[in-house]
């Protein structure tokens, strides 16, 4: 049985890291299966900025992939804890360890295996805009030993930003997020134009640590009408904090996915990360199972997209659930 071991990082050693893999049952390299055969155990090097529902939920669906695709694997998985000495030392490890394929959960983790091996396969996901990242050169065309899949469908923010000008009154949006991340400022920079295009006016709010969250979301009390939380990961490990205010203050709470909605966000246009992983999951088949190269297959963007209203969040934020939401949402008590 596959264990999952989380621990914080140990201060004053870069390398000393959250831990995890394939538990006793899992077979050796080598280790001939009870047909007689020899069945080859991959080593994948997981590496993973934060820990959160969202990313945590696209590693359970790479893992499942592989386990429908009949591929064994012995997983070692290590978080930074949103550090990036930590990142970049987990991806040099895998590259010393000579994994047989990395799989980089979100865009800093991305960038520090690209940054640390140019020979081993690397998949992605929960990257953003993995060109403005500069992970790939053409996302139809990746190249190199870099492909995987995205977590922005191209509708998810023009149609976030569409609902909240036609169905809410206020025209102040507030978005809290780390300039630090490549992920977030892409995302930032298209949500202005979108809320420009549509009347709305962005109240933006930077963090650089999840403790600073909580102190961004309530000097936005006043200032804004509604939050709009992205795919940043810094702000989305603390989203209770953001939550917690949006509760008290009666200010409607918008984010970028959907378990951020089942956490306690009002309303998501988004998809499952489990989904983006699982697709990832096929890419590492296509790899390691059929000799495919990473720089040949296409970078995927999620493939659905459907808006979600928890009725409890807007209980708590003073929101009507309005008749004609019930014919486009889907909702969670």
């Amino acid at each position: 049985m596959k264990k999952w071991i989380k621990g914080m990082a140990a201060a004053g050693i870069a390398s000393a890291v959250l831990l995890a893999g394939c538990g006793g049952e899992t077979e050796e390299k080598g280790q001939e299966s009870s047909g007689g055969n020899k069945e080859k155990t991959y080593k994948i090097g997981v590496t993973q900025i934060v820990e959160h529902p969202s990313l945590d939920n696209a590693y359970k669906g790479f893992q499942k992939a592989l386990e429908d695709a009949g591929i064994k694997a012995d997983y070692d998985v290590q978080i930074a804890q949103g550090d990036q000495n930590n990142n970049q030392t987990i991806a040099n490890n895998f590259a010393g360890d000579k994994v047989d394929l990395i799989f980089a959960n979100s865009t800093p983790s991305a960038t520090g295996a690209l940054n640390a091996t140019k020979d081993i396969p690397i998949v992605f996901t929960s990257v953003t805009d993995p060109k403005a990242a500069g992970l790939v050169k053409d996302p139809q065309n990746p190249g190199g030993n870099i492909t995987g899949t995205t977590d922005l469908h191209p509708e998810a923010i023009p149609k976030t930003i569409e609902f909240m000008a036609k169905e809410f009154k206020g025209k102040n949006v507030g978005v809290i997020y780390n300039a630090g991340e490549q992920n977030s400022v892409a995302q930032v920079e298209e949500v202005k134009k979108v809320m420009e295009k549509n009347g709305l006016k962005m109240v933006p709010v930077t963090v650089s640590a999840s403790s600073e969250v909580k102190q961004a979301a309530e000097s936005l009390a006043g200032k804004a009408d509604m939050i709009y939380i992205i795919t940043d990961n810094t702000v989305v490990s603390a989203l209770e904090s953001v939550i917690q205010v949006a509760n008290q203050k009666d200010i409607p709470l918008f984010v970028a996915e959907l378990d951020s909605v089942k956490r306690g966000g009002f309303a998501a246009f988004g998809f499952e990360y489990y989904d983006i992983g699982y697709e990832a999951g096929e890419m590492a088949v296509k790899i390691l199972k059929d000799g495919k190269k990473p720089g040949d297959l296409p970078v995927q963007p999620p493939q659905n997209l459907k808006l979600l209203i928890n009725e409890k969040a807007a209980k708590e934020m003073n929101i009507e659930i309005k008749d004609e939401w019930k014919n486009e949402a889907e909702f969670v008590k």
